[in-house]
């Protein structure tokens, strides 16, 4: 049984020896490869534009949105925060009775940042009017209570 299993097993072997490759046409009936365009996996990852940023426009905040860090510093002091995060940058006032978030984004004038949005709030966290806050930070007054 063992050299049967042999024989058989050198039989096996020995198909593939017997197996000629197929012939390649010669002189001028070989064509040349056709090669199929595709996109380069190579490209480069370039950023998708940034769209345009959107003004927030509100009655009495007229001087506050579309202002730089310049205007605003002038409007309403130092900021107590400034953060800046890639083309954005939050400057933050804190006054008796309201905190100002204002953000600003580049390239909305020229390249420079203007602020397109704020926010307001009291110390707790509570919303606090907005425009009323703009008005106590230019005073320093105290927001009245919003109900």
């Amino acid at each position: 049984m063992t050299s049967r299993f042999a024989l058989l097993f050198l039989a096996v072997l020995a198909v593939p020896a017997c197996v000629s490759a197929p012939e390649r046409p010669t002189g001028a009936a070989t064509k040349a490869p056709v090669r199929i365009a595709t996109k380069s996996p190579m490209r480069p990852n370039l950023p998708a534009p940034r769209p345009a940023a959107l003004v927030q426009a509100t009655p009495g905040l007229e001087g506050v949105i579309g202002g730089d860090a310049e205007q605003l510093t002038r409007l309403f002091g130092a900021p107590r925060l400034d953060i800046r995060d890639e083309d954005a940058r939050k400057l933050q006032w804190s006054g008796p009775g309201c905190v100002l978030d204002a953000y600003l984004y580049e390239g909305t004038r020229g390249g420079r940042a203007i602020a397109t949005y704020v926010d307001a709030r009291r110390g707790d966290g509570r919303d606090v009017d907005r425009a009323a806050c703009v008005a106590s930070l230019r005073r320093k007054l105290p927001v009245p209570s919003t109900p």
